[in-house]
């Protein structure tokens, strides 16, 4: 048995050699991926299920969104002062892209498990298991009837895209592969092939899939054609930072996509107000998400939710323990982002102490749902968001910006800016917009996993006026902004290499 399942996790990194074919004859207990199951639509949907609790599954081991998405650039510090300080202190370490420090030797915040980030993994299981059900629906299924089976593979084709998806952006080049059982070795393929390659895929999938469900339960739950418009949009984005030539490509149909989106009259913006409902989940602006719900036990881990970092008594108890939040937004930067100008957000996802500078900020984004009614210590009983409705419009915004449709662009982001009650922009186009439209999703996005990666794309990460943590061209080009990858991906596969940025030192 122990084996078998050494088998199936090399298989899964696409890093295993033939001889491991043999655990696909194994039908597993737990993983809905064998050659026994899908002998009717319920297994479908329930292996479509297991699917995402494997992805989330990555989210949900370490503070993940925070890490990777929000802290590198250096605009969080920690409160010294709160409980445990020290251990807060990785969001510093971060800040300075010390990633090494942060997963060495023995620091006081190893039980986040910040190693865990440099595993692929659990995103090649989540590929191969995409794989091999869309194999089978081709194959046939008892029970899936035509237009159920298109649907059922775009579904599939979105989760494994969106795994090559946060591969890329954590690793850079990764192996690329969609065939069934695959079990040959390969080396990383370049990381824009690797999202071409993607679109491509999800095209032939994403007519296939509904604009939205009927049961409301399922709305941003289950991948739909937005989902996969989304996430398109996000590789194409990716794309046009770092294949140039190319670029003008990328944005105009990233502006496409955006267009059809917006027409498509399957989404839309909650008035402010209703926040919680948005955060909570399941709502007309979810595009896709990772929904949890104490309702139904799900077992977040606590250190998980980028809230657990800026939120205090009474959103989080015990009071002694969280008299204050553990970090928070340098004051400097939150000037940046709300000026002064009307604008909700600032009132309403924020505390009074927006430019405190300590841990008397709170990010009140986070704080709607709460369900503790003791002394329990528990985050917020929110989704984790992926996509939503109002970051796409500012990706669709920011295309047309690129390719000069500047009216076009402004009246998108104005959009956005009415919902929030924030005065419009009035400035011009060029330059200026672009800036504007990054600072606007800065805002929008705050707390949802894309800061640094904008960063990064639009390489705005090496220049001071908007990154804390500067990088050099010389360092970006070497793979500064990537996590290193574990060496267990050098296991049976000599095609295999490393981040060497990260091998050499971090330097």
């Amino acid at each position: 048995m122990k084996k078998s399942v050494i088998c199936i996790l090399a298989a899964a990194a696409s890093l295993c050699l033939p001889s491991c074919k043999k655990f696909l004859n194994v039908q597993p207990i737990d993983k809905l991926t064998g050659n026994n199951f899908y002998q009717s639509k319920d297994d479908v949907v329930a292996n479509i299920y297991d699917m995402s609790r494997t992805f989330f599954g990555k989210v949900n081991e370490t503070h993940f969104i925070g890490a990777t998405g929000e802290y590198r650039s250096g605009e969080v510090l920690s409160e010294p002062q709160s409980d445990n300080g020290p251990a807060r202190a990785f969001v510093e370490v971060l800040g300075r892209n010390d990633l090494l420090g942060l997963i060495n030797g023995n620091p006081p915040w190893n039980f986040y498990n910040f190693y865990r980030i440099t595993d692929w993994t659990g995103y090649y299981q989540v590929i191969q298991s995409a794989n091999i059900l869309i194999s089978k629906l081709e194959a046939g299924v008892p029970g899936v009837n035509e237009t159920e089976k298109k649907q059922f593979e775009g579904e599939a084709a979105f989760i494994r895209g969106l795994a090559y998806f946060y591969m890329v952006r954590l690793y850079g080049d990764v192996p690329y592969y969609t065939d069934a059982y695959h079990s040959t070795a390969l080396p990383r393929e370049n990381m824009v092939s690797v999202l071409n390659k993607s679109i491509a895929d999800l095209k032939t999938y994403k007519d296939g899939l509904p604009w939205t469900y009927a049961d409301p339960a399922l709305k941003g739950v289950r991948a739909s054609r937005g989902s996969v418009i989304a996430l398109i949009m996000n590789m194409n984005m990716w794309n046009a930072g770092f294949d140039k030539p190319n670029a003008t490509k990328y944005y105009q149909e990233t502006a496409d996509l955006g267009q059809e989106l917006i027409k498509s009259n399957a989404y839309r913006l909650l008035p402010i107000t209703e926040w919680a409902t948005v955060i909570k989940g399941r709502s007309d602006e979810s595009l896709f998400e990772f929904y949890r719900s104490i309702n139904y036990g799900d077992q977040n881990t606590n250190l998980a939710p980028i809230g657990d970092m800026f939120l205090h008594y009474p959103y989080k108890r015990p009071e002694y323990t969280h008299r204050i939040s553990f970090a928070y937004f340098r004051a400097e930067y939150m000037q940046k982002l709300y000026p002064g100008t009307a604008d909700k957000r600032a009132t309403i996802w924020f505390n009074s102490d927006i430019y405190a500078d300590n841990g008397k900020f709170m990010m009140l984004k986070f704080a709607q749902n709460s369900f503790a009614t003791g002394e329990e210590d528990a985050n917020p009983d929110n989704t984790f968001m992926i996509f939503r409705y109002a970051g796409e419009m500012l990706l669709c915004a920011e295309a047309l910006a690129e390719l000069g449709q500047d009216d076009q662009a402004i009246a998108l982001v104005n959009k956005v800016r009415d919902r929030a009650e924030a005065s419009r922009y009035t400035g011009g186009g060029g330059q200026d917009l672009k800036d504007f439209i990054f600072l606007e999703r800065s805002r929008e996005l705050m707390g949802e996993g894309h800061h640094y990666f904008d960063l990064v794309r639009t390489r705005r990460i090496m220049n001071s006026e908007w990154s804390y943590n500067v990088l050099t061209l010389d360092k970006f080009n070497r793979g500064a902004w990537t996590w290193p990858i574990n060496s267990s991906a050098l296991a049976n596969n000599p095609f295999m290499s490393l981040n060497m940025y990260w091998v050499n030192g971090g330097n």
